[in-house]
């Protein structure tokens, strides 16, 4: 299968009442499709609460996580 270029976004929401602040990571990727579900499986490390993976009509696939209670959205935009 061929590889693909992703912009890869991470963004870590912070759980704290009075800080609405996120850190968001930004990468370019190059993988294959069949590798992005192995690809989020490495950040299910810990109590999975959710994982809920889809793809919008413009193509973006958009991971939403909950892992020990923090939540994390990975999204991968084809480039």
């Amino acid at each position: 299968m061929q590889k693909r270029r992703y912009e890869f976004t991470r963004e870590i929401f912070n759980s704290c009442s009075n800080n609405q602040m996120r850190d968001v990571f930004f990468d370019e990727i190059e993988l294959d499709p069949d590798s992005l579900d192995r690809l989020v499986k490495g950040y299910l490390n810990g109590k999975v609460n959710e994982c809920d993976i889809y793809t919008d009509v413009n193509g973006i696939i958009t991971a939403d996580i909950v892992v020990d209670g923090l939540r994390q959205k990975l999204t991968f935009c084809e480039i």
